[in-house]
């Protein structure tokens, strides 16, 4: 098993009031524990009442130093490419260059019309959208940009990020033509916790094969996985917290993802991360199914002392 780097997923939905002193306490131990990171999800109309990932990764980094603070994904194309990279811009800058910004063009289930995006055209206009923000984030006090979509002509944006060009970018998706684009213009590919970990190895099989044939250095192109986890000394009731918790996620739609949760006792759930990161992982980052800030604050401790140490 190759080496890889551990992240935490930072508590997201609210079943009541925000838990402000729980999840600054958490996010405080992540970083005391040497967790490298700490993301968020995106899931802006759905089943889940939960925080806009962005707007929550700011206020952790007020709470934090050091930890990377990443969001995988957003779904880009749902969103305007200027105001996004804005709001990314402002990010690393409130953190001091510790933002990832994980994009994706969502499936063509989404409800294109609410946001004013054509489903017909919805990868080309996000495909188009990624190369407007780079453009964004590049040097230069205005943006002059001639798309099919968008035409953009000498427009002022003085601000940059502090990563140069700009923050890593890790891209989503499953489906052949999502991982040549995570290729052709990320920095990473990033797997998804509703996806299998066989399916996980048969993306990064792709991916590899079209880093080879751009000419890509492998060791500049980073590969992550989110992984569902609960862990518990009873396997059954483990079982259980993690089928509740896609379902506080996704709704009825979890019924359709099969057996993706890594779960029972800390040498069940190190032994399935094990298979992560043997499939070609090289960040993981690790999705408590906690019902609340102070369940994931236990996992995250369960973690660190039980099943990290069985990893070597």
């Amino acid at each position: 098993m190759s080496p890889a780097s551990f992240s935490v997923s930072i508590p997201q939905i609210l079943d009541g009031a925000f838990d402000a002193a729980g999840v600054r306490d958490y996010l405080v131990r992540a970083e005391e524990l040497g967790f490298e990171g700490a993301w968020t999800s995106e899931q802006t109309v759905g089943g889940a009442a939960m925080l806009a990932p962005l707007e929550l990764l700011s206020w952790a980094a007020a709470c934090t130093s050091r930890l990377r603070l990443g969001v995988g994904v957003i779904v880009s194309s749902l969103h305007d490419p200027l105001q996004l990279a804005a709001a990314a811009t402002s990010v690393d800058r409130l953190s001091h260059g510790r933002l990832d910004l994980g994009l994706g063009s969502g499936g063509d289930f989404r409800p294109f019309a609410a946001f004013g995006v054509a489903r017909e055209s919805f990868i080309a206009s996000y495909t188009e959208g990624v190369e407007l923000m780079k453009a964004a984030w590049a040097d230069g006090p205005t943006v002059t940009f001639d798309g099919r979509f968008r035409q953009v002509d000498g427009v002022s944006i003085p601000l940059k990020p502090v990563q140069r060009p700009h923050p890593p970018l890790w891209f989503g998706g499953g489906a052949p033509k999502a991982l040549a684009r995570a290729v052709r213009l990320g920095d990473g590919f990033l797997g998804a916790g509703s996806s299998t970990t066989a399916h996980f190895r048969g993306a990064v099989g792709t991916v590899r094969d079209e880093l080879a044939r751009h000419g890509r250095d492998a060791g500049g192109f980073r590969i992550g996985k989110r992984v569902y986890l609960a862990i518990d000394d009873d396997p059954a009731r483990a079982r259980r917290a993690a089928d509740e918790g896609l379902f506080r996620i996704y709704g009825a739609l979890a019924a359709r993802f099969g057996d993706v949760a890594v779960t029972g006792t800390p040498e069940e759930v190190a032994a399935g991360i094990a298979e992560v990161v043997d499939a070609g992982a090289q960040t993981v980052l690790l999705n408590p199914m906690g019902v609340d800030v102070a369940g994931d604050r236990e996992q995250l401790e369960r973690l660190h002392a039980e099943v990290l140490p069985l990893l070597g």
